[in-house]
């Protein structure tokens, strides 16, 4: 059986540092262009476990596709939250996208954990957007 290939490579991936914290202010400049960076590699990442899944890719529209303009303007703790929430997701995918290429490496079956991984994104990124956007929950 032959490893999987795909576009997401681990080896090249840029470590983005920490966001850091919010505090009162808005996350401006530097902190919100990482912010960005970070959903988009959150979203690669995605992307790369739904096909280890043997799921289509996600839309990136809407509400997501808003998310990095939307959560520089928080403030408070919301945008510590969101921040805080954003670094603990890069570290579960990153770390679970990780085992799974491994896996599949070996010639494991790789679709059970990856579904698991898949839904574990989609229910964090939820919750994500649900802090950054209440009044979205309210309509």
């Amino acid at each position: 059986m032959s490893a999987i290939n795909h576009e997401f490579d681990l080896a090249g991936a840029t470590m983005l540092p920490p966001l850091g914290p919010v505090s009162g202010k808005s996350l401006h400049g530097e902190r919100a262009v990482l912010l960005a960076a970070r959903w988009e590699a959150i979203h690669a990442a995605g992307d790369a476990v739904a096909e280890l899944a043997q799921l289509g890719r996600d839309s990136a529209d809407g509400a997501i596709a808003r998310f990095p303009a939307r959560a520089a303007q928080l403030k408070g703790w919301r945008g510590e939250e969101v921040a805080t929430r954003i670094e603990d997701l890069a570290f579960v995918m990153q770390t679970g996208l990780r085992a799974l290429i491994v896996a599949a490496g070996t010639g494991c079956d790789t679709t059970p954990a990856a579904v698991t991984l898949w839904r574990e994104f989609h229910a964090a990124r939820a919750d994500i957007l649900a802090i950054a956007e209440p009044d979205r929950l309210a309509a």
